[in-house]
């Protein structure tokens, strides 16, 4: 029976799950923060991993979830709307996971911004106006988004006035040259930044959105092993599914791209997780991204080929340098095997 079909959990069912999975402690734990997911979930399969993390975060409370485009090789680039796809996929994943409410899931544009003045209409950047601009005011409001800004970008455009009432937690943009090094081979715009050029740049370079940057040489850093991910796929329907995923994509990025560029081997950027690290995963004492490291700067004006020129007038805006592997992947696991375990993950 296909996922999307499968009959959820009811609410009690959901509850009771939750209670024989969570401690007394984590049972106990409400939302201290609100987070808009925007993702490629049709893409990489990190996009799916961040997805089950939050999930299955308590202390996070996600009022809308966005399926973006991307760019992608082999068969994937058959498919006209990526969004669409986007969307379909984060179902898929949703079905498999047990839980008494679901957050809204819309697709974004299935195309980057036209022109830097022109943000169109779209139903995904309405809704992200109304999550901005609604809401309990004592969750402070991330905006977690591992592919393209096109859609906060439009609702920015839109609606100026979200600015001041989120966070911005973007995976993605190139290296800072006095932080570090680009990786190697032939120079090219990072990924997620060349999915839509000109709405990173209206977020730089006009938004007042306050910005928590992980660029290519911190998400780079986000690597867990080929083995630990396949003995999740033992752990339940969940682990399963999600080990799938990482089957499907080895063997279509194997086919599509050069060595130099992707070669198989004993590890996996699961970049995407750092966005869970940032938000749900921070202290408890003085709540902050305490584990990470990263620089405060003004942000600077990003150029159209992705590189920054210094704007000593620009906004702070953090940018992280080292995410916290270890408590990421070490909770993310755990979650994911406890889920199945107890069965929250409703296979």
């Amino acid at each position: 029976m296909p996922l999307l079909t499968r009959r959820a959990f009811s609410q009690a069912a959901a509850v009771a799950a939750l209670g024989l999975w969570n401690s007394q402690l984590s049972a106990a734990t409400s939302p201290r923060m609100r987070v808009i997911l925007d993702n490629d979930f049709g893409g990489d399969p990190d996009g799916l991993f961040q997805l089950a993390f939050f999930a299955l975060s308590p202390s996070v409370q996600i009022p809308l979830i966005v399926g973006s485009h991307y760019r992608d090789f082999g068969e994937a680039d058959l498919v006209p709307d990526k969004a669409a796809a986007s969307v379909a996929k984060a179902g898929e994943l949703l079905a498999l996971i047990a839980a008494p409410e679901r957050p809204s899931l819309i697709a974004g544009s299935p195309r980057p911004l036209a022109s830097l003045d022109d943000p169109g209409t779209s139903a995904a950047s309405a809704a992200i106006i109304r999550a901005a601009m609604t809401g309990d005011p004592a969750l402070p409001l991330y905006y977690a988004a591992g592919g393209s800004l096109t859609e906060i970008a439009r609702a920015w455009l839109a609606e100026p006035a979200i600015g001041p009432r989120l966070k911005l937690v973007w995976l993605g943009g190139g290296e800072h040259p006095d932080l570090a090094a680009p990786p190697p081979g032939p120079a090219e715009p990072e990924y997620n930044y060349g999915l839509d050029p000109l709405a990173a740049q209206i977020v730089f370079n006009r938004s007042d959105i306050e910005i928590w940057q992980v660029p290519r040489n911190a998400f780079r850093q986000m690597l867990i092993g080929i083995g630990e991910l396949e003995e999740l796929g033992h752990s339940g329907p969940l682990g399963a599914y999600l080990w799938r995923q990482v089957e499907a994509a080895h063997a279509r990025l194997s086919a599509n791209l050069p060595a130099f560029v992707f070669s198989e081997g004993e590890s996996l950027m699961l970049g995407d997780t750092s966005l869970v690290t940032l938000t749900a995963l921070q202290s408890a004492f003085q709540p902050d991204t305490s584990s990470s490291d990263y620089a405060v700067r003004p942000a600077p004006t990003l150029l159209p080929d992705g590189t920054y020129r210094p704007n000593p007038q620009g906004r702070p805006m953090r940018i992280y340098t080292r995410i916290d592997t270890r408590l990421t992947y070490a909770e993310m696991l755990a979650k994911i095997r406890l889920a199945d375990r107890a069965g929250l993950a409703a296979g």
